[in-house]
């Protein structure tokens, strides 16, 4: 008797989503916590808005601090007043606490 031969399209009972099959994958090599930081560096300027990505140097992120380098005084003393909201904004636009301090240089 013969095995009846699936469609191309039809679902075998090993094959998981792409979604799970890339969260398994980031949580085994534990490329999580590095994903968010890049995430939270590439949404700078979505989250800011383009007139501070204009004025902003360098964006980066060393142990769970944000480092962010600016070319204007002025902007830099307003974002240092706002310090707490620009944490809470950055970490809500990746859905996690990825950010524990942000340093404007």
């Amino acid at each position: 008797m013969k095995k009846p031969s699936l469609s191309p399209t039809a679902r075998r009972a090993d094959t998981i989503p792409l979604k799970e099959g890339l969260e398994a994958l980031v949580r085994a090599y534990r490329l999580g916590g590095k994903l968010n930081e890049v995430t939270v560096v590439a949404s700078w300027e979505r989250v800011m808005g383009k007139a501070v990505a204009l004025k902003t140097q360098e964006v980066y992120v060393a142990k769970g601090k944000l480092f962010v380098r600016l070319n204007s005084a002025p902007l830099k003393h307003e974002l240092v007043m706002a310090k707490t909201r620009v944490l809470e904004l950055l970490n809500a636009a990746v859905g996690a606490e990825v950010i524990t301090e942000v340093i404007f240089l």
